[in-house]
């Protein structure tokens, strides 16, 4: 005991901290100035020029409000909101409920469950555009039978979407929700089973409050990436099928980057500004919701 302390000690003592605090910035400076190149200044130019209009981003005329006044009045932007607004809902639901149930039947002990993790992770590691060509086509064999087509049909566009995105991210949720109920106290599980309580009942009073955190972040991670989804929309349906101005399974991301041309460069940037703001704020509060009902252990 005497060592161990004698050893802090040593670790806290004037002459060893003292050189780390004087050379700190000198390794800190290089991620620091990484991070100003990469993110600071470009967000920052990024805002400025959403309240100007500009052909290239050093020749622009000063817009104030404009920008954003045309923002709100684009039909298909508010439009877009919606659409992906019940896209995020509908896959905020569908992936967590899979994702736990699968992971919560992989850690009961079942043969080959290593074979089944590795299974279910692998869509996760196919790029978006190319799990957007394949299923299309998948779709399209489909629906072929009943003579349409995946861009013919809103509805199917929008299931489209959830399946093609559920089918790429449970796996990756899964592994997630894995680690959180390992971490559930074994001692608190053989409580239960002691005082009685059946299965269902031990999976909501002691292993669901104590994987809040996996759930926080699953939740943090669906919400997230299904207001950012881009990749996938571009591939699967393309915005279609149009109608006027408004492209039915558009999502945000897609519609800003579509009113990105160069007469309306200045509102494509607005909006993606709203866009920043908007999936900020929502993480922001799931976040805060979440991590209230999560157990201290």
């Amino acid at each position: 005991m005497a060592k161990r302390k004698l050893d802090r000690d040593a670790l806290n003592s004037k002459l060893i901290r003292r050189p780390i605090q004087r050379c700190f910035p000198l390794f800190l400076l290089p991620t620091f100035a990484a991070f100003c190149i990469g993110f600071l200044y470009p967000f920052g130019k990024g805002l400025f020029l959403s309240f100007c209009n500009f052909k290239t981003t050093s020749k622009w005329t000063w817009a104030g409000l404009a920008n954003y006044v045309k923002a709100f009045q684009d039909s298909s932007f508010l439009y877009s909101f919606g659409f992906t607004a019940l896209y995020a809902l509908v896959s905020l639901v569908i992936i967590n409920v899979l994702a736990f149930a699968v992971a919560y039947a992989l850690t009961r002990g079942i043969k080959g469950s290593n074979l089944f993790r590795t299974v279910f992770f692998m869509p996760n590691l196919i790029g978006g555009i190319v799990l957007g060509y394949i299923w299309s086509m998948i779709f399209d064999g489909i629906l072929s039978r009943y003579g349409t087509s995946i861009l013919l049909n809103t509805k199917y566009g929008f299931l489209g979407l959830v399946i093609l995105v559920g089918w790429q991210q449970i796996g990756y949720m899964m592994i997630i929700y894995i680690a959180g109920l390992n971490a559930v106290p074994e001692d608190m599980l053989e409580a239960a089973k002691i005082d009685g309580a059946n299965a269902w009942t031990t999976l909501w009073k002691i292993t669901i409050p104590n994987v809040m955190p996996s759930i926080t972040i699953c939740t943090f991670l669906t919400l997230t990436n299904s207001f950012k989804l881009y990749d996938q929309n571009l591939a699967l349906t393309e915005g279609r099928p149009f109608k006027g101005a408004i492209h039915t399974t558009e999502m945000l991301a897609l519609n800003i980057v579509n009113s990105n041309t160069i007469k309306t460069r200045g509102v494509g940037q607005a909006k993606a500004v709203l866009f920043f703001v908007l999936v900020a704020a929502i993480g922001v509060m799931q976040l805060v919701a979440t991590r209230k009902k999560e157990v201290q252990q």
